[in-house]
């Protein structure tokens, strides 16, 4: 929405991570079996803008689980409103650790 974006008319960087972390954290609550939470984010690249009116569909897998953390990466692809090009726009590292009821980390099961 043109609320979200930068003053060069670009939908904002940051309005992009937390929708990337949003899908991260969804994929990690699966993988988990319960709650997580975000303790790290080890990488993130822009290759393109997003513009106002592109659809953006974000994409998490999991690469790797340690005792009580999940690594996962995401990609962000815009779907251009003008033109239905499909562009790679963001790509991006998110670590997730288990927790518990009491927000304490836990083990995440083994698959």
């Amino acid at each position: 929405m043109p609320a979200d974006t930068n003053p060069a008319g670009d939908i904002f960087g940051g309005w992009i991570l937390a929708q990337m972390d949003i899908a991260g954290g969804v994929c990690g609550y699966k993988r988990a079996g319960g709650r997580v939470a975000t303790v790290a984010i080890e990488g993130m690249k822009f290759h393109a803008p997003v513009m106002v009116g592109d659809v953006v569909s974000f994409y998490a897998e999991v690469t790797s689980v340690g005792r009580t953390s999940i690594t996962i990466t995401v990609d962000a692809w815009a779907q251009r409103g003008r033109t239905g090009e499909e562009v790679k726009v963001t790509e991006g590292r998110f670590v997730y650790v288990a927790i518990d009821d009491e927000r304490r980390p836990r083990p995440v099961p083994e698959v």
